[in-house]
């Protein structure tokens, strides 16, 4: 009972937060984490009461089945932007879009912290700085997907945005394991080629891989169906498969054989979007149906968020540092590309802005630190800090962005509300 009585506070907090966020001109995705918040372990959660808020940590870590299962949906959502027809047009830019400004963010990063380094040695030691430098890289397509659909953005810096944003953490969780490596060598005082080059290609290849079968398979599986319900059925069955099977983790020998739950799903949402022709009527309805679970993941998300991490002034100087250079590393580096492919003007100037929410997949390279001990605890808190800071104000951000560039419209007064505004004058 507490579990449901839980997340359906979640989610009436979530819906009625919008509805204040609605009226200030902000995203729903920003009301959904204050929400989240408010309701959390450090507001309402403090009166201790289990089911009518998340009294702690520990209690918001279980529903990391719901997270695991949003986070699914997204990448299935993303892989919807990798249509062949739609890369003809993006797609050359969008890869090296991509990559260029996640190295610049890096560069940027990897520069500023090593100056704090050679200040204060003892609270940011070099391994922390070079895996700073690779979390950086990591962009929240949660928020920003989120912010795209509430406002049916629509125009070129959308449809460049979206391709990015998933070639994004392609690109980053190669650079951070590569990193993370070269942070471990420096532990330990050997550098392991295996677990710096192989591993994270293995990584990344065998999650396409995945992918790419799950594909074909649900493909094959919704010719067997012809009701639009039993296929969206079909397509939920899917994603929920490809999540389960993206946590199998085993070695070969001095190999690890990992997935990436994003990856495969992304691939999954790919393969199937460029072979079933009524695919996006299909992805209309997947949307809907998970509606209220990407409100609870946002929520849940908020209520996630670490503030006991402020109460440590370094660690409150370096997350600034590191707000400040990655902010500087994903503009300049997405206007540099842009404008070397030759994108038009809005693109080249705020697509950066756009990539700066940053959640889930940071976190999880964060969590991965901490197998560096001291080190990896710093890494974590400032990585909370970022991702506290770019979750309540990224995707508003983005919206603005959007708006700028002309791709989010004024909605359309419907007949029945301009009758009741006319009777009223």
């Amino acid at each position: 009972m507490e579990t449901l009585l839980a997340l359906s506070i979640a989610m009436f907090m979530g819906l009625m937060m919008s509805r204040v966020a609605k009226k200030l001109g902000l995203p729903a995705v920003t009301s959904y984490l204050v929400a989240g918040i408010l309701i959390g372990p450090y507001c309402l959660g403090r009166l201790g009461i289990s089911g009518i808020g998340f009294v702690s940590s520990a209690d918001v870590k279980t529903y990391d089945v719901l997270q695991d299962a949003a986070l699914g949906f997204i990448a299935f959502a993303m892989g919807n932007e990798f249509r062949l027809s739609e890369l003809k047009k993006v797609g050359k830019a969008a890869t090296v879009i991509a990559v260029f400004q996640a190295l610049v963010a890096t560069l940027f990063v990897d520069v500023a912290l090593y100056c704090v380094h050679l200040a204060i040695p003892e609270k940011l030691p070099l391994g922390a700085v070079i895996t700073l430098g690779a979390v950086a890289t990591a962009t929240a397509p949660a928020a920003t997907l989120m912010v795209v659909k509430q406002y049916k953005a629509e125009g070129p810096l959308t449809r460049m945005l979206l391709p990015v944003v998933a070639l994004d953490d392609v690109v980053g969780l190669i650079v951070f394991a590569v990193s993370f490596g070269i942070a471990k060598a420096l532990s330990h005082g050997a550098v392991d080629m295996i677990s710096v080059i192989v591993n994270p290609l293995i990584e990344v290849v065998l999650s396409l891989a995945l992918g790419f079968v799950l594909g074909l398979g649900f493909h094959l599986s919704e010719k067997f169906f012809h009701s639009n319900s039993k296929r969206m059925s079909i397509s939920i069955t899917f994603v929920f498969l490809a999540v389960a099977l993206s946590t199998l983790k085993f070695h070969i020998g001095p190999v690890e054989i990992a997935f990436s739950s994003l990856l495969v799903c992304m691939m999954l949402g790919t393969v199937f979007c460029n072979l079933c022709d009524f695919s996006e009527e299909l992805m209309d309805r997947v949307d809907k149906w998970t509606a209220p679970l990407m409100i609870l993941f946002f929520v849940i998300s908020g209520a996630d968020l670490e503030f006991s991490v402020l109460s440590d002034i370094a660690i409150i100087l370096v997350g600034i540092v590191y707000i400040i250079a990655r902010s500087a590393g994903k503009i300049l580096g997405a206007s540099v590309s842009a404008g070397f492919m030759k994108c038009e003007p809005t693109i080249k100037k705020y697509l950066g802005v756009t990539l700066l929410p940053q959640a889930g997949v940071a976190l999880g390279m964060s969590m991965t630190a901490m197998e560096l001990g001291e080190v990896g605890l710093v890494i974590r808190n400032v990585a909370l800090m970022a991702v506290l800071i770019y979750e309540l104000f990224g995707p508003l951000f983005t919206k603005i962005a959007l708006e700028k560039a002309g791709e989010i419209k004024e909605k359309p007064i419907p007949p029945r509300v301009q009758a009741e505004m006319a009777k009223k004058k």
